[in-house]
């Protein structure tokens, strides 16, 4: 008996949780609206996957190849939130924090502040902010580096998180972390090779 009203309370628990995800993404796409961001590309068309970051398409459809980069988010916010949260909250309820972070980063990232410092500090010096289908896209992407770290052993998160940040560097000259370096100490000699120089 015991038994089955605990599982009623982790029942309970977690539709709470997906509520408050679909309130969390429905505000986010209000703020970005409010913020002057289209729903999707201006070309009028939302695909799934845009695959080049030189492009204008970058950050206005579903899914770019930034969007390793927010997966990369959620396995960082599930070890961090793990780390300062075990034993007080449960893994649903670790995973909507994350989802607040990300959602918090993706308002953050498209105010003309951090718009002018990726323009001026890394190479996205055509990157006019997200849409926010893109924005949503975004989340996903975090939402699923969150459960894959959820549900894998640490170690395979720490490989998992460094192969895609290998990955990108080879494949775009960029990555989380190189984002992250010219965002805060833009260095011109990364930035001429990361354009091909």
């Amino acid at each position: 008996m015991k038994s089955a009203s605990l599982q009623t309370v982790r029942s309970f628990s977690l539709w709470k949780v997906g509520l408050a995800i679909l309130i969390l993404i429905v505000s986010t796409g209000a703020i970005l609206a409010g913020l002057g961001r289209i729903p999707w590309c201006s070309c009028g068309s939302g695909a799934l996957w845009v695959g080049g970051i030189w492009s204008e398409h970058t950050s206005q459809h579903l899914l770019d190849p930034y969007s390793f980069s927010h997966y990369q988010h959620g396995l960082l916010f599930h070890a961090f939130l793990w780390w300062c949260l075990r034993g007080r909250i449960g893994v649903w309820e670790r995973g909507l924090l994350a989802l607040l972070l990300e959602a918090g980063w993706e308002v953050l990232e498209n105010t003309p502040l951090v718009i002018d410092r990726y323009r001026a500090g890394t190479i996205s010096a055509d990157y006019t902010g997200d849409s926010i289908l893109n924005s949503m896209g975004d989340l996903a992407c975090c939402a699923a580096g969150y459960l894959t770290a959820a549900w894998i052993p640490a170690l395979g998160s720490l490989v998992l998180f460094l192969v895609i940040e290998v990955s990108m560097v080879v494949w775009l000259r960029d990555s989380l972390l190189l984002n992250v370096w010219m965002l805060l100490a833009p260095n011109q000699a990364i930035r001429t090779w990361q354009r091909g120089g």
